[in-house]
Order: structure tokens, then sequence, then C-alpha cells
């Protein structure tokens, strides 16, 4: 009973799907051989529609397979896009990089052309080649020499004009630094908008200390300022050493932090060489 219902739905869908395709052909038929406007007009509203779904059923496939080739194309195009893009992001930020290191190298040769401008004393502006710390000692070295007219007492400076050490041996083409923080560094300097006076002596550590105040009075605290003083008359007057961080340790300038320094050409007798 089951299989006869089949059978017969079966049958049905065939003699629909032959009716339906008998429809065309009974259209085109009757335009050719009888053309009857008034038949053609009414089975134009039953055999067009029919046509259309058939035509849709039988292309089906084949428009399936086209919107996936059109979708493939296009998220082909789309990766490429991406791809480019990508590079030239990539580029856009090494041209923002290179920029940005030009900008900071810019600023830095302006701040050390005005501390050179500004200096009363012939300057020269050296690269540091070599950072020694051994012990308690703290020495660099700079790639300008005798040849430049460095010698050993000059004073040297970073770009910023703080005080970073003093020159104690020159070669032709280099000399080397004693840095502010070196166990041998011992320079006079004096509170900043006082009238009070004092020693720097290094310890090898990051903070040297301050003592022998000319004011027995005054009291040191954090915060207060130091420039060199030329009360020996080893260094110029007015460079700006570091500021206290407690009654004795002063916060100074690290050799480990300069890339570039300027030196003074000065000595005790203030005599330009």
């Amino acid at each position: 009973m089951i299989q006869t219902s089949a059978s017969s739905k079966i049958l049905t869908l065939i003699k629909s799907a032959a009716a339906a395709a008998v429809l065309p052909v009974l259209f085109i038929y009757i335009m050719i051989a009888k053309p009857d406007y008034k038949i053609m007009n009414g089975l134009a509203h039953v055999v067009l529609p029919v046509a259309n779904v058939i035509g849709d059923v039988i292309t089906w496939p084949i428009r399936v397979i086209g919107d996936m080739f059109q979708d493939l194309h296009e998220l082909s195009s789309l990766r490429a896009e991406n791809a480019e893009l990508r590079v030239r992001l990539d580029e856009a930020l090494a041209n923002k990089n290179a920029c940005e290191v030009s900008i900071a190298e810019n600023k830095k040769m302006l701040a050390e052309i005005g501390v050179a401008r500004n200096s009363p004393y012939p300057t020269v502006i050296a690269d540091v080649i070599h950072n020694h710390r051994a012990l308690h000692h703290n020495t660099f070295m700079i790639n300008r020499g005798i040849k430049d007219g460095i010698m050993p007492g000059m004073v040297v400076v970073s770009p910023s004009n703080q005080f970073a050490g003093v020159i104690t041996d020159s070669a032709y083409g280099t000399a080397r630094v004693r840095a502010v923080t070196d166990s041998d560094t011992n320079i006079a300097v004096r509170i900043a908008g006082y009238e009070v006076y004092g020693f720097l002596s290094g310890n090898g550590s990051a903070t040297p200390t301050i003592g022998f105040f000319s004011d027995p009075n005054f009291r040191a605290a954090a915060d207060l300022e130091l420039i060199t003083s030329n009360i020996s008359g080893v260094l110029p007057a007015g460079i700006y050493v570091g500021r206290m961080k407690n009654h004795t340790d002063v916060a100074v300038l690290q050799p480990s932090s300069l890339s570039r320094v300027i030196v003074l050409k000065f000595d005790g007798n203030s005599v330009y060489k």
C-alpha cells in the first residue's frame, strides 16, 4: 500500500513536470502556427511564470557556482589589498620612527649648539666611545684628543650643560675623562642661590657626597641645587652639577647615560686654548 502511494506521487510529479515542459512548446507552436494574440496573451500569464521557475531551478547550480567564484575572487582581491595596506603601514611606521629619531637628534644638536654658542670658552663636541667602571673608579673615553686641542684639566659637560667630568689624559685622537662619580673626583661647588661653598667628592657610586660647608650654620636639605665654584681656580663657575637627595648625597649625571659631550677649553688661568 505504501509502495503504491509512493508510486502515485512520483507519477504525479512526472506528469506535472511533463506538462510544465509542454507548455512552453505549446506556446511557441501557437506563436508560429496560429498567432492568436488572445490565446497567446492568456497563455503568457501561465507559461512565463512556469518557465521562470523552471529556468531558476535549472540554472540554480550554475548561479550558486558563479556566486562562489565571485566570492572567491572578491576574497582574493581583499587579501591582496590587505597585504598591500600592511606593506604601506610598515613603510609609514618606518618613516614615522625615522622622523622621530631625526627630530630627537635635531633637538640634541640644537642643545649642543646652544651650549657651544653661550659658553664663554671655545668648545669641542665629542662622542663617547667607551665607558669604563671598575671598583671605585669611573672614566670614559671620547673621540677627540690633542689634534683637536684637548688637554688635561679641561672640563666636560653634557649637551644640557651639566657637569660630566674632567679630562685626565689626552692622546692624538682620543682623551680620557674622569667622571663626576669617580672616587678621585673632588671639586669645589656652591649651593645655587646661596653664598655657601663646599666640596663634592666622588665615591664610585651613583651619588657622590658633599661636605665642608663654608658656613657652619648652614643645614643642607633635599632638592638644593649645586653649581661649580671657581674658588679653587680649577673649574669655571656656574655649571650645574646636580641636586641634593638629602643632607649629604647628591644626584649627578651618570656617565652611562652619555653618548655625546662638550669639552670646554678652560684652564685655571681662564686662558683660551
